[in-house]
């Protein structure tokens, strides 16, 4: 696993079991789970032609979620129709994630593992998601390569993350955890942080190409996250697609 942060693993292990809990420790991610949804069923659906409003619309796709935690976003593309495959290395967030999808009747692959060792699995996914999962790790330029290597020739990639700006130190740091407490103290490193072009670099370095970045913004006003094209100064998305 030469890309798993094993601080970085025992730092959010120690909350899985709250993973499902809306208030809890994971509460901003449920927050933003909607918008983040959206992005990533507009960019697949343009990607592969498919209707954004069918029942299966997902019906055929293999679907990967590198990083997946408690299965938040693996369990819509699974309702969706899709063949959803969700990787962790903490052993806990498998276990929550597993036993929340049984609850529901929701046939989603659960495997406690990293993204370098399924590659050893000569298994190849249509699309592939790593979403809040870059700024943990170990090795940047490292675990791009597994993620698109993890993904079929012509498929699609869909990254999230957080830029590294002064912007994004005090609102992703020092409000999110020391101000707000949307989050436990020490869940980011700064110095983690990846910078659109610095992703960009990654993903074109082994074998993809950048197609679409949008930022994701927060107004405390409406209390509610939206896409924002114009602003990734704090977190961001970066779909690309694989060669073929």
């Amino acid at each position: 696993m030469n890309t798993v942060d094993q601080k970085e693993i025992q730092n959010f292990s120690k909350d899985s079991m709250h993973w499902w809990d809306e208030n809890g420790p994971f509460k901003p991610l449920h927050r933003l789970n909607p918008v983040r949804l959206k992005y990533i069923k507009d960019q697949i659906c343009a990607h592969f032609d498919r209707d954004t409003l069918a029942l299966n619309s997902y019906k055929g796709l293999e679907i990967l979620d590198i990083g997946c935690g408690g299965g938040l976003v693996c369990e819509p593309m699974a309702r969706l129709g899709g063949s959803v495959t969700g990787i962790d290395a903490d052993d806990n967030a498998i276990n929550v994630a597993t036993q929340h999808a049984d609850q529901l009747g929701l046939a989603i692959t659960y495997t406690a593992t990293s993204s370098e060792n399924l590659l050893k699995s000569k298994k190849r996914y249509d699309v592939v998601l790593a979403l809040e999962i870059i700024e943990h790790v170990s090795n940047p330029d490292e675990f791009v390569k597994s993620v698109m290597d993890l993904c079929k020739p012509g498929g699609l990639v869909i990254f999230s993350t957080l830029n590294r700006t002064p912007k994004s130190y005090a609102l992703g740091i020092i409000a999110a955890e020391y101000i707000l407490r949307w989050v436990p103290a020490g869940t980011h490193n700064w110095k983690k942080f990846v910078k659109p072009a610095e992703l960009s670099r990654h993903v074109r370095n082994n074998g993809g190409y950048p197609q679409n970045i949008c930022g994701l913004g927060f107004n405390p006003i409406k209390n509610e996250f939206s896409l924002v094209p114009n602003d990734t100064s704090v977190n961001y998305f970066l779909s690309c697609v694989t060669r073929s």
